[in-house]
C-alpha cells in the first residue's frame, strides 16, 4: 500500500490477509491461492504488509476489551491515512470486526468476504471457473459462523462450489442451522474443557456422513479445526479439507 501510495496510485481493493493467512503455514497456501486468482482476474490490489496488525479479534472474544481497542485504533489509524475504501479478506473473523465493530471506533469501510469478491469477478466476467479435476465430486460446505450466522453470508461460497461442476452435498446443520468448527470465541488458541467430546470431532462427523471428496472451507481456524478432525478420524487419505479459493485456483491448475 506504501509503495502505492508513493506512485499516485489507489488500490481497487485492500486485501486484508489477516494472522493466519500471513503466519500460519497451511493458511498460507489459502492467501497464495486468493492471490492468483486476483492476478488472474487483473485486480489491482494493495496489502498493508507490516503495517497490518491484529484485527482484535481473539482478545475481544475472550474478554480483553481494551486490548482490542488498542489494536483496531492502530489499524482503523493506518487505514484511514491511506484512504482505505474497500477490504477484502479470507478470514470470516477479520471481515465479521472490520464490518461490524471497526465503525464505531472511527474505521468505516466496505468490507467483503473473499468468496463474495470472488463471485462478483464471476459474475463481471472477469474470472471464469472450469470443474477440472473437481467436475462431479462430492463437496460438502462447513458455514463459519462468522460468515454465516453472523452476517448472513451462505450463497457466495456455495455458487462457487456448485460453478466447479461439482455436487454440493449439505451436512444435516447448515447455513441458519450452522455448527461452530469449535475454535471461534478465541477457543483456537486454548485447550478444550472437559466433556465427552470436542466440538471439532462433532462436525466432521456431520462431514463424513454425507460421503465428501472435498470438505470445503471459507475460514483458515474452520479449516484448521476440520483437518484436525479428519486427522482424528484417519480419514485424511480418502478426503481433502480446502479452502473455496484454493478448489477455484487448483481447478485449473493455475
Amino acid at each position: 500500500m506504501a509503495e502505492m501510495m508513493a506512485q499516485g496510485k489507489s488500490p481497487e481493493v485492500l486485501f486484508w490477509v489477516g494472522c493466519a493467512g500471513s503466519f500460519d503455514d497451511r493458511a498460507k497456501k489459502i492467501t497464495k491461492a486468493f492471490v492468483k486468482l486476483l492476478n488472474k482476474a487483473k485486480v489491482e490490489f494493495a496489502v498493508l504488509g507490516t503495517e497490518e496488525s491484529c484485527t482484535g479479534d481473539p482478545a475481544k472474544r475472550s474478554g480483553n476489551e481494551f486490548l482490542f481497542q488498542m489494536q483496531a485504533v492502530t489499524n482503523i489509524e493506518v487505514m484511514n491515512a491511506y484512504e482505505v475504501k474497500k477490504i477484502v479478506t479470507a478470514c470470516p473473523h477479520c471481515f465479521n470486526t472490520i464490518k461490524n465493530e471497526y465503525p464505531a471506533l472511527g474505521g468505516t469501510y466496505e468490507v467483503v468476504h473473499h468468496t463474495q469478491f470472488l463471485k462478483s469477478l464471476l459474475d463481471d466476467g472477469r474470472l471464469t471457473i472450469e470443474g477440472g479435476q473437481f467436475k462431479g465430486k462430492r463437496i460438502t460446505f462447513h458455514d463459519p459462523c462468522y460468515l454465516g450466522r453472523a452476517n448472513n453470508v451462505y450463497e457466495a461460497p456455495r455458487d462457487l462450489i456448485k460453478k466447479l461442476d461439482a455436487e454440493l452435498v449439505e451436512m444435516k446443520n447448515c447455513r441458519k442451522k450452522g455448527f461452530c468448527c469449535g475454535a471461534g470465541g478465541a477457543q483456537m488458541f486454548k485447550e478444550p474443557e472437559k466433556g465427552n467430546k470436542d466440538v471439532n470431532i462433532e462436525r466432521t462427523e456431520q462431514a463424513l456422513e454425507t460421503k465428501p471428496d472435498v470438505i470445503a472451507a471459507a475460514c483458515p481456524f474452520c479449516n484448521t479445526m476440520m483437518t484436525d478432525g479428519v486427522k482424528g478420524k484417519e480419514k485424511e487419505a480418502e478426503l481433502q479439507v480446502m479452502d473455496v479459493a484454493e478448489l477455484i485456483a487448483n481447478a485449473e491448475d493455475l
